[in-house]
């Protein structure tokens, strides 16, 4: 079968933009700049695709900023959502003795687990699991949850989950000192089905410390759960070749789509994994490193 007829003159049909440490500023704003080559790219009859590890509501704010009506990819390429509702498209669950075997290490670590659900059916975003001895949830955590709007649900063990088949991420917020072993014992035990994550999370005020904590979110996923694997569908369900596609992020969950699509590009506060695997680098976050790369790819330098 022949690839797909270019929908434009330029070099992409399709732009997947990551959001923290991409197109938010580090003070977790969007510049009006990338705001307006955002709508250039629109206007040019490019998709325009938000690609994040956020959750629907813990980005619905920035989708507001850009006028994001367009299909969103959330939860690390677990869920395909509406942009403008919420509304679930498409999502990868996880098998409900993954996440038992990923709640049982996390509590084995002292831990609450974190089992993000579909909320287009489960009707709220985090079950959260402290284990019979009740492993409290991190202030971040608490401070995110409020923060954003997030809704959770709290029990003790999975023997509570009323939506097993909803799940499709489990992980936590803690200690960057106590991320590693955990991050470790989860990769000794865990099938090659699963997928594991690990970096900095977004983090709030200082509230009070002499010094700003450093907290790792670390996330497992079903295998087939990526950013590169929901744009890759949702682009041939749009008639769109992959090598048409242009990505832009900076961190290790960003691997899979800056690798995989037709132009990959780091921005210039990424991790190492991703400007290895990049074929164009762009300024960093803090210098309107999206917009700048928009603009090259609409003027057709790249």
């Amino acid at each position: 079968m022949p690839a797909p007829a270019p929908r434009t003159s330029l070099s992409c049909d399709l732009i997947a933009l990551d959001l923290d440490g991409t197109l938010l500023r580090p003070d977790g704003t969007v510049s009006p700049r990338s705001i307006d080559a955002i709508h250039a790219a629109r206007a040019a009859g490019v998709d325009v695709i938000v690609c994040t590890g956020r959750g629907y509501v813990e980005c619905r704010h920035v989708l507001e900023w850009i006028n994001q009506t367009d299909a969103v990819i959330v939860a690390g390429g677990s869920i395909t959502a509406c942009g403008r509702t919420g509304q679930t498209i498409d999502r990868v669950p996880m098998h409900p003795s993954l996440v038992s075997r990923v709640v049982d290490i996390l509590h084995a670590h002292a831990q609450a687990a974190m089992v993000l659900k579909d909320p287009s059916a489960a009707g709220y975003d985090y079950l959260v699991l402290g284990g019979v001895d009740e492993h409290p949830v991190d202030p971040v955590t608490s401070w995110w949850f409020e923060e954003l709007g997030v809704t959770a649900r709290f029990a003790r063990t999975l023997e509570d989950d009323d939506h097993p088949e909803q799940t499709v991420r489990v992980g936590l917020c803690t200690d960057q000192h106590a991320a590693g072993p955990i991050s470790r014992a989860l990769l000794a035990e865990l099938p090659d089905s699963a997928v594991l994550h690990d970096f900095p999370a977004v983090v709030g005020p200082r509230q009070g410390q002499s010094e700003p904590r450093r907290v790792n979110i670390v996330e497992v996923f079903d295998g087939r759960a990526s950013k590169w694997n929901a744009i890759e569908r949702l682009a041939t369900e749009r008639g769109i070749d992959p090598s048409r596609v242009a990505a832009i992020g900076d961190e290790v969950n960003d691997v899979s789509m800056i690798q995989g699509a037709g132009l990959g590009v780091a921005m210039a506060n990424a991790v190492p994994s991703v400007v290895e695997v990049a074929d164009r680098r762009t300024e960093s976050n803090a210098e309107d490193g999206v917009a700048n790369a928009i603009d090259r790819l609409l003027s057709g330098a790249w």
